[in-house]
């Protein structure tokens, strides 16, 4: 390691000192470039991560003094990939940096999965808020590249940070659109009814049940074969345990799906806070009788 870290800073020195002496301007960033490319990968070898991410920013600005915007923003890249393991702040700078500049050269592929990267760190970082920022540039630069798949991975993500943030309506009007697009297309119509599903659950953390059995029904126009799956079972019977104010029928028919297909955390979350909703609203009538 620690001769790794000496090739290291030789190499740094090196290029430090062509972009100090005289030469022509050119050929002077070049061999810079060349020496800052050979540091970084040896401090990259030594684990050394906040060193090479410091020295691929130093190649990166003497690709930007010889014109090369793909080459400094791939190297902006390989900075923000090494201070991944050790500064998530000076990471995001980076993944910027690079996609400032294949936005600029019409890359916009690299950018868009680059700007889901930033969305998973906060996400890592649980600032979701800045996650569903960096996700909807994210799944915008992937829709204009029909790349539809990222894309809804992307909105998936939004809506259900969304729902977290209890911003429901936003959560429903993305899975029912994800729903929509998916009914055209063979490889995607199986998961239909698992967004309805989605949208139905935030349709209940709202608790207005005229809301929910309109939302069933535009459901079961836009599938037909939605009423006769297990998920709208599943939220017709919710509906009507809200309506009847009724929780040991909320929690039947959760159990009862539950033990066929397993509920995942997020939706035990909402459905979690729609039951002790339901439990405020029982407890509110006992007290006024």
């Amino acid at each position: 390691m620690g001769d790794h870290i000496a090739k290291g800073q030789d190499f740094e020195k090196k290029a430090e000192k062509k972009l100090n002496g005289w030469g022509l301007f050119s050929s002077k960033y070049e061999d810079a470039a060349d020496l800052f490319d050979k540091a970084a990968n040896s401090y990259k070898l030594a684990k050394s991560w906040d060193q090479a991410g410091a020295v691929f920013v130093k190649l990166a600005n003497c690709h930007l003094k010889l014109d090369s915007k793909h080459e400094a923003a791939n190297a902006y890249a390989d900075a923000a990939h090494c201070y991944k393991k050790s500064n998530i702040k000076e990471s995001i700078s980076c993944l910027e940096q690079s996609i400032n500049l294949f936005l600029d050269i019409g890359r916009l592929n690299m950018s868009a999965r680059y700007y889901k990267e930033i969305a998973e760190l906060h996400e890592q970082e649980q600032n979701l808020d800045q996650a569903i920022v960096y996700y909807e540039r994210a799944a915008d630069l992937f829709q204009s590249e029909d790349v539809t798949t990222s894309a809804n991975q992307c909105k998936q993500k939004i809506s259900q940070f969304a729902a977290q943030l209890e911003q429901y309506q936003k959560a429903i009007d993305i899975y029912e659109d994800i729903a929509r697009q998916s009914l055209n297309n063979n490889l995607l119509k199986y998961g239909v009814k698992g967004h309805l599903l989605n949208a139905g659950i935030c349709q209940l953390c709202k608790g207005d049940v005229v809301a929910i059995n309109k939302a069933l029904e535009r459901y079961q126009e836009l599938d037909p074969t939605f009423s006769g799956t297990r998920e709208y079972k599943l939220l017709a019977d919710l509906a009507a345990a809200i309506d009847e104010e009724d929780v040991a029928k909320f929690t039947d028919a959760v159990k009862e799906f539950d033990s066929m297909t397993q509920l995942d955390a997020w939706k035990t979350t909402l459905l979690l806070r729609v039951k002790e909703a339901l439990k405020a609203k029982e407890m509110e009538e006992d007290d006024l009788t």
